[in-house]
């Protein structure tokens, strides 16, 4: 029997969308989020001026929602079932934390193309951790987490393949 401090776990989902302006785009970004995820989303601003892009610091060009627990898992699971269950080794970092995108937001179910509309791409962030990370984040007597506890790549991976059914190839 396995220690349960050493078993990893997801920590958090943040599903990020960037439209790149604010306006009509956002609002049907923000729309299309709530209804995936089932949480209303926040926006994001731009960091810095790109008169390139016609983009504006501190201009709202993007929105993002963050899933912890059930909803986390639930939302993984169809998310990997879009992706077909697989996964690259390059979209796992040291850390054990992935990302991964999804091109369209008409392959969630229940999700139909509407011209006036467009479609949406997004990005998933998925924090991998095990119990006890806690020490870093904590207000008081903040601590580093132990080299032998850290997550890494190949943990990761194996939690996921085993937990999520995904192929990591």
């Amino acid at each position: 029997m396995a220690n349960d401090m050493v078993i990893p776990r997801v920590e958090k989902v943040t599903v990020h969308m960037s439209v790149g302006e604010s306006g009509k785009k956002l609002s049907n970004a923000e729309m299309i989020m709530k209804t995936i995820t089932g949480q209303t989303p926040v926006r994001t601003v731009a960091k810095k001026t790109l008169p390139s892009f016609n983009i504006k610091k501190n201009e709202p060009i993007g929105c993002k929602v963050t899933l912890r627990g059930e909803l986390a898992d639930k939302f993984l699971k169809t998310a990997f079932a879009i992706r077909e269950n697989t996964l690259s080794p390059s979209n796992f970092d040291n850390n054990g934390n992935f990302s991964f995108g999804i091109e369209e937001h008409t392959d969630f179910p229940g999700m139909e193309y509407n011209p006036e509309i467009g479609i949406y791409g997004m990005d998933v962030i998925v924090s991998v951790e095990r119990p006890g990370y806690r020490i870093k984040r904590r207000k008081v007597q903040k601590k580093v987490v132990p080299t032998n506890h850290k997550l890494t790549k190949d943990d990761s991976i194996e939690y996921i393949s085993k937990n999520y059914g995904v192929e990591v190839k």
